[in-house]
């Protein structure tokens, strides 16, 4: 299959060399002997199971190669590509647990051919390099890219060649050798074919020097005005459009001889039984059609695509369902997968701004893969949805214990399908995150109860995002538009070579993502597929938000397009994503990309806000720093800004998604634990409590990862945390429901729930722009180091109190803040939060150490905390109400007492 696929796509560089640089790569042609990279492993526990390592060329994909043994040593093969100079290499298992936690890269510039030994010990990083007998060393040609401007290919060696200039270099395309009139000279190993005619940017062309074939890099015209405006299709029916009378195909494959739709009777690959085939016709705008008599529910199929006389077989890039692992689409009824009531289903939060929302992130399998969690659906759709589920003492687990916390939106990590888990093998333990998109329109089948069956995984997501609408709960989708599982194999480039994914100057994938590739939203057919497929999901699956992964690489004309169209029909729908600044190679001028800084071009669209992050807790990429919370120094001015909806490149608090923790990196507590080795567990835990406090009081989105709440922590099997668990096991990401059988970890449950209560109760928290934040929240002056505080004014947004007064110390002594003038009733402190007034204060607070008190003057809404006893439910200690004194004096003075009263400090 996969020498098939490679002369595939040799022949679509012959008729559009622009796209498929990094494909021509992988396709040389080697005249002489190979370049093979034999990389030798060595464990001392001899244990070689499930072990291999997975290579990658730099700049191009990557793939695992097994260890086999050769002569009492394990070994993995690999022939590599003419021109490389670097292999990267990590050791690996299945599951992606590492050998060593970082990429490390192979110096093979100096190799032409042969075979090159690479030695690697487990657990120790580097390599030892050993040639061959067969090892031939020297220069070597690394690049080759052709200027149609100046007629000439221009050529990057590893050093100079010798002998004559002109003898050294040959050009040849399919018709022949095409002749040099001269070479010149140029700087640092380069030279400069110039060439007697120009070439046909049509064809593929290949330098031949030193007995090796290297592919030449041809200009792009995928970006050019005549092919865009040819082949723009602006349809809607793209994919397979079901009738129970006939189901209409409709493919887009530009640069296409011919196109053939295969029927198949199961979706599973590799396996033979092809109904039919049937002969597709070339439509407008570079479309095929193929219409299909009788009712096709349930039939899979593929395109086959033929350019320049060479076949591929590919999954639909429009499929609605798959068979297990996505390799073949399949015709699916829509209508007959949706649960009973959907015509009636809708955004419980409808009407609700974007500050009104309080985000919960959730990866499908945590919430039910450890044993404690009593959910029976362990991994799957459905298991969201279970409810009156308790761990063995009677606590509520699952969707019981996520509704009861009082979220409004619940996040799911990657829904689509994606590749980094294999559906044919559910038995065997295996995780991912899932940002590694197959099908974009296709839900994930490993979350379903049969992956074989293209229809229950598109019924069970349907089922999960009803079962929560009927709880209360708003549904947003992880989406990740900005690359894709595997750039050769993506089924767009399959069909139309490499138009998907940018290419850099040298001619390899634009890796920004640091995944292998970027995709090409600037593209008018990829911003095509990105706006419908966001669209699919809302009208299909009734998704309430989307969380776009990577947003910086995405063009903002192609998201503010996405949101555009969305809002045309659901106006409720939330939209925010990682606003990184990123490195990648657009492929056309003039556009923006969607960053942080850029996010004024884009007024409906929220960004994380790492800023208040790190401010909170200290540098992500650096776990040994402090924050703000940790005891670290200035920040209070970030702190400030933060608050108040106003990050340095935020300009509305619409747009600032405000938290502590999400799945990337560590968990919050353990980020606490990780950077204040000497603090107590429970100046560890006020720690945790006061970020919280800080980013659900603050103007924005507030956003936390799930079991935050309950002091979730990733710990290693061999010790330490896990800082990046994208691949890690169960017994690591699972939430430990039984921690919730301790008092402390009830007790910070009950802070969070009592946070977000507050929140919910005060639309004084959730206002909309900046300019109602600055007419009514401000900053107060003149607090010390390590105290930040913020007066609210009364009915701020239409809200009932007075006026709100917030504090928060992180200092590890109690400080004393006076306060405006009036009776503030104290809703949070160090021990408790919510809408129950805990004690009343005038004049002066007494903060706790390493907390937050947060009052409110005036507010109908509150109520009286019952005690629990004691008559003193707060420790944040306070003056004695000045209406009990009176009453005491007045009573005094009627018996005629003469007494002398004093007033204990407490």
């Amino acid at each position: 299959m996969k020498q098939r696929m490679k002369a595939i796509l040799m022949a679509v560089v012959m008729l559009f060399v622009t796209v498929t640089a990094p494909l021509l790569q992988t396709m040389s042609v080697h005249a002489a002997g190979d370049l093979v990279l034999k990389l030798h492993y060595n464990r001392e526990d001899g244990n070689y199971d499930d072990w291999d390592v997975w290579l990658w060329e730099e700049g191009k994909d990557g793939a695992g190669f097994p260890f086999a043994e050769e002569n009492g040593e394990m070994v993995a093969t690999k022939v590599i590509t003419p021109g490389t100079t670097s292999v990267g290499f990590i050791v690996r298992t299945s599951s992606w647990t590492k050998d060593i936690n970082e990429d490390q890269f192979i110096d093979i510039s100096e190799m032409v051919s042969g075979t090159v030994h690479i030695y690697v010990q487990s657990g120790v990083p580097g390599y030892t390099k050993e040639y061959g007998e067969d090892a031939v060393t020297g220069v070597k040609l690394t690049k080759a890219k052709y200027d149609g401007e100046q007629c000439m290919v221009i050529i990057t060696m590893t050093g100079k060649p010798e002998g004559n200039l002109l003898n050294a270099f040959s050009v040849k395309g399919a018709e022949g050798a095409v002749a040099i009139s001269e070479v010149t000279e140029g700087e640092q190993f380069t030279y400069h074919l110039l060439l007697k005619e120009p070439l046909d940017l049509t064809k593929n062309y290949s330098v031949i020097f030193d007995g090796e074939e290297y592919a030449i890099v041809m200009p792009s015209i995928y970006e050019t005005e005549d092919f865009e405006k040819e082949y723009t299709y602006t349809g809607s029916d793209l994919g397979a459009v079901w009738s129970s009378e006939k189901t209409t195909f409709r493919v887009w494959a530009p640069i296409a001889e011919e196109v053939a739709l295969n029927l198949y009777e199961s979706g599973t690959p590799e396996t033979e039984d092809l109904i039919e085939q049937v002969d597709m016709q070339k439509d407008v705008n570079g479309t095929w059609i193929a219409d299909k008599e009788g009712d096709l529910n349930g039939t899979y199929y593929t395109y086959q695509v033929t350019i320049n006389g060479q076949t591929t077989e590919a999954c639909d890039p429009y499929a609605r369902a798959t068979g297990v692992n996505g390799k073949r689409a399949m015709v699916i009824d829509l209508s007959s997968t949706n649960p009973e009531g959907w015509e009636n289903d809708a955004n419980p939060h409808a009407g609700e701004s974007y500050t009104d929302a309080v985000i919960y992130e959730l990866h499908v399998r945590d919430l039910s893969s450890d044993e404690s969690s009593g959910i029976s659906n362990t991994g799957k759709y459905l298991g969201i949805i279970e409810e009156g589920t308790t761990n063995q003492a009677g606590v509520s687990t699952g969707l019981d214990h996520i509704k009861d916390l009082g979220i409004t939106h619940l996040h799911l990590l990657p829904c689509y399908d994606y590749g980094s888990v294999d559906e044919t093998k559910l038995d065997k333990p295996q995780f991912n995150w899932g940002y590694d998109p197959v099908n974009y329109n296709v839900p994930e089948g490993s979350y379903s109860t049969d992956p074989y069956n293209g229809e229950v995984r598109v019924a069970e997501m349907k089922q999960m995002v009803h079962g929560l609408h009927n709880n209360g709960i708003s549904v947003v989708m992880d989406v990740v538009y900005n690359h894709v599982y595997n750039a050769t194999d993506f089924c767009f480039n399959q069909i139309v070579p490499g138009y998907f994914s940018r290419i850099d100057e040298d001619g390899k994938y634009s890796n920004g993502s640091g995944c292998g590739n970027d995709t090409a939203s600037e593209r008018a057919m990829v911003r095509k597929y990105i706006v419908e497929s966001v669209k699919y999901w809302a009208d299909e699956y009734h998704i309430d938000g989307f969380r776009f992964d990577l947003v910086g690489l995405i063009d903002t004309q192609t998201i503010n397009e996405v949101i555009e169209e969305v809002h045309k029909d659901h106006p409720d729908v939330i939209f925010y994503g990682e606003g990184w600044t990123l490195n990648t190679t657009l492929t056309k001028d003039g556009y923006d990309l969607a960053t942080q800084v850029n996010s004024a071009m884009t007024p409906d669209f929220a960004y994380f806000n790492d800023t208040i992050r790190d401010g909170m807790k200290g540098n992500v990429f650096d776990t040994d720093t402090l924050g703000f919370v940790s005891g670290g120094e200035n920040f209070e001015e970030t702190i400030s800004e933060c608050f108040l909806g106003a990050a340095q490149w935020c300009s509305s608090p619409s747009q600032t998604i405000n938290y502590a923790s999400c799945h990337d990196n560590m968990t919050l507590i353990d980020r606490i634990t990780r950077s204040t080795p000497s603090a107590s567990r429970e100046d560890r835990i006020r720690m945790n409590n006061l970020a919280a406090a800080i980013y659900m009081n603050a103007q924005g989105i507030p956003f936390l990862q799930a079991g935050e709440e309950m002091l979730r922590t990733k710990q290693k099997p061999g010790g330490g945390f896990d800082e990046n668990s994208y691949a890690s096991p169960d017994s690591v990401n699972s939430l430990k429901w039984d921690s919730l059988n301790e008092e402390e970890y009830q007790d910070v449950y009950n802070y969070y729930k009592g946070l977000i209560a507050f929140r919910k109760a005060h639309p004084s928290l959730h206002m909309t722009n900046a300019e109602d934040v600055a007419a009514n929240l401000s900053a107060v002056e003149g607090m010390e180091p390590g105290v930040v505080a913020f007066e609210m004014k009364g009915g701020a947004n239409g809200d009932s109190a007075q006026g709100i007064f917030f504090i928060f110390n992180s200092n590890n002594e109690e400080k004393q803040i006076s306060l405006p003038e009036g009776n503030w009733n104290v809703c949070i402190n160090d021990k408790k939060a919510g809408t129950e007034v805990l004690d009343t204060v005038l004049g002066t607070a007494t903060v706790a150490p390493i907390s937050a008190l947060v009052l409110v003057k005036g507010d109908a809404d509150a109520a009286v905390a019952e005690p629990e006893g004691s008559t003193n439910t707060s420790s944040n200690t306070v003056n004695t109400p000045i209406v009990v004194s009176i009453v005491i004096l007045a009573v005094l003075a009627i018996i005629g007492g003469a007494f002398v009263i004093r007033k204990k400090k407490k």
